[in-house]
């Protein structure tokens, strides 16, 4: 852990993840400032004016990194991402593969889970998204006291198998987030630890539908497909509490596979 990151906070709960450098640096929304010179005395829960601003310093947990992360892809977010490391049983020191890591939302709550006991593995097909994510991942691996063993590997999942295990002999987990899951599936069930089990983020139910029947013929057994909703709720302006306005988004549909 280190203090080359810090994180500052708005009260509307906008966050900022700034480098903690020695010399003037642009920040977008907060202008150009010495981070190392204005945050030198100033500690976790404390306050500082920057600019126009009052913010407050927060500690880096995974909440405060996401918001504040670099964004290229869709991520994964905190309903989804804390429903897989449960249904996943994922702890420190598991093994855990995952492709298709975008802007690395999900990536995050993965590594903070595992501890530096653990090891995790991304692989990414595409080039511009992968710069961003393990942007987005190094910044964690500064800011926390106990980070994974990390691999990162470029390219289809599916053409890295032999990579993965030169690397790792088998896995407790799989998280895939891939427009095409079937050829992941197929190339990767092998890979799971028996008991260990396999995640599908699945935006629309035709994926969903080619996930559950890759893993079928994977020989893996579907224990649970669907979706989450999630309803807000606020505080009325005359009294009591209800519903927030506003979208009740989809996400995404999730599967969840074991090998048995």
């Amino acid at each position: 852990m280190t203090d080359a990151w810090a994180v500052l906070g708005e009260s509307n709960g906008k966050t900022y993840v700034v480098a903690v450098l020695d010399e003037p640096q642009k920040v977008k929304g907060l202008g150009v400032f010495n981070a190392a010179e204005v945050l030198r005395e100033i500690d976790i829960g404390q306050h500082v004016v920057i600019g126009q601003k009052e913010l407050q310093r927060l500690a880096p947990r995974v909440p405060e990194l996401a918001r504040g992360m670099v964004r290229r892809a869709q991520t994964i977010g905190c309903k989804d991402a804390g429903f897989f490391l449960a249904r996943l049983g994922l702890g420190p020191g598991d093994t855990v593969l995952e492709a298709g890591i975008g802007s690395a939302g999900l990536s995050l709550y993965i590594a903070r889970v595992l501890g530096d006991k653990g090891v995790h593995i991304t692989v990414e097909p595409r080039q511009e998204h992968a710069e961003v994510g393990l942007e987005n991942l190094e910044r964690a691996k500064q800011c926390w006291p106990a980070f994974p063993t990390h691999h990162h590997l470029t390219g289809l999942i599916e053409d890295t198998v032999d990579d993965i295990e030169q690397l790792v002999k088998a896995v407790d987990a799989i998280v895939l987030d891939l427009p095409d899951h079937p050829p992941a599936i197929a190339a990767t069930a092998g890979l799971l630890k028996p008991g260990a089990r396999l995640a599908c983020y699945c935006p629309v139910t035709s994926q969903l539908e080619r996930a559950w029947e890759a893993c079928e013929t994977a020989g893996l057994t579907v224990e649970w497909a669907g979706e989450l909703m999630e309803r807000e709720w606020g505080r009325a302006s005359k009294g009591g509490m209800r519903p927030v306005n506003g979208p009740f988004g989809h996400t995404a549909f999730l599967l969840v596979a074991q090998r048995l």
